[in-house]
């Protein structure tokens, strides 16, 4: 993509590290918000704010990685595991369907005993069963065991899953892609070059993913940085990236605040001042998402001030972040409102970010 963009007659030039640093640590928070907009109408003109209507599936919580900022995971032998049924499977996805759902984020807990064959007859029986809905499914560190366990290669599992129709990979697992943080929070994860090799694969086999960050945890401005500019340069190179989702830490019930009691919860001032230096930052990045889930409806409306373009999913079922204290919802109807209030068009997306329908 070229690093200039037109907008009603100004160029909007690609900014380096050291200014985003800047921007990060001296920016008016109003100006960022103003510049950021700018970007976000120099990529979309149109002013149509999209949503998606989805549910995460969480096929099993079973893990063994246990990272440290996670509240969600559970072992084996642990009475509230469990491995969903595809009767249970099943209805959940019918009760989406019944309200116009179109996508599925499915991912698990990296669970220690599945292999490829497990995962290619779920994949199966899911498309087979619904093909009108999109699975949007398996973080890069799911694809890399499941690799591992199979003694097969990343792309192996990335092509055999695709053929049985896998749609799309979510960004999850990426938290910060330094490897002194990612020691610190999760240090049986894969390396940020593995997460970055996962994605770099499924672009080449064709495949869309997309990109998140968790902030708030012990990372440096400068580490925040390094994370953006590992996603800008695959990006420059394969354009494989739909969307950039960025969302802060949850700490309740983790194990990292019990370590690390001085970690804060991250202010909304924060969250938007990162939001609008990653829509300037991230300027091959088609769509930015606005964290509602864990910043609530108020905050979620104000990220479209600062480069959001995205609301994201509805989030008819979320368990991951609820299990560290976030719990916040919202309806169809409240996001075309939101939407409508700060003056752009709503419309249902579906995983591609085609437009659906407009209200």
């Amino acid at each position: 993509m070229p690093k200039k963009l037109k907008y009603i007659g100004m160029i909007i030039q690609r900014i380096t590290d050291q200014e985003a640093l800047d921007l990060i640590q001296n920016g008016d928070l109003k100006e960022l918000g103003i510049r950021a907009t700018a970007v976000k109408q120099a990529l979309h003109p149109e002013r149509i704010t999209s949503f998606v209507v989805d549910r995460n599936i969480n096929y099993t919580n079973i893990c063994w990685v246990d990272c440290k900022f996670c509240a969600f995971y559970r072992h084996e032998k642990d009475e509230d595991a469990y491995i969903l049924s595809y009767d249970e499977i099943d209805r959940k996805i019918e009760e989406l369907l019944e309200i116009g759902g179109t996508q599925i984020l499915f991912q698990g807990g990296v669970h220690p005993k599945l292999g490829i064959e497990y995962y290619e007859d779920l994949v199966a029986h899911i498309h087979t069963k619904f093909p009108q809905i999109d699975i949007h499914g398996f973080s890069a560190i799911e694809i890399d065991y499941i690799a591992h366990r199979s003694k097969i290669t990343i792309r192996e599992v990335l092509e055999r899953l695709h053929a049985k129709g896998l749609f799309s990979i979510p960004g999850a697992g990426a938290e910060i892609l330094n490897e002194r943080v990612r020691e610190e929070v999760s240090p049986r994860k894969i390396t940020n070059e593995r997460w970055i090799e996962v994605h770099r694969t499924a672009h080449e086999l064709g495949m869309k993913t997309t990109a998140t960050m968790m902030f708030g945890m012990t990372e440096t401005d400068e580490e925040i940085i390094e994370h953006w500019r590992r996603i800008r340069e695959l990006q420059d190179i394969t354009g494989g990236f739909r969307a950039f989702i960025m969302w802060s830490f949850q700490s309740a019930n983790t194990q990292l605040i019990k370590e690390h009691p001085e970690i804060e919860k991250q202010s909304s001032n924060r969250y938007l001042r990162l939001l609008a230096v990653a829509r300037i930052y991230l300027d091959n990045f088609p769509n930015i998402q606005s964290s509602w889930v864990t910043q609530g409806s108020y905050i979620g409306q104000m990220a479209l001030h600062f480069g959001a373009n995205d609301l994201g999913s509805t989030m008819m079922e979320e368990n991951v972040v609820a299990a560290a204290g976030a719990t916040n919802q919202m309806a169809q109807d409240e996001m075309i409102h939101l939407i409508r209030a700060v003056g752009d068009k709503p419309a249902k997306r579906d995983t591609a970010y085609t437009y659906l329908e407009f209200y």
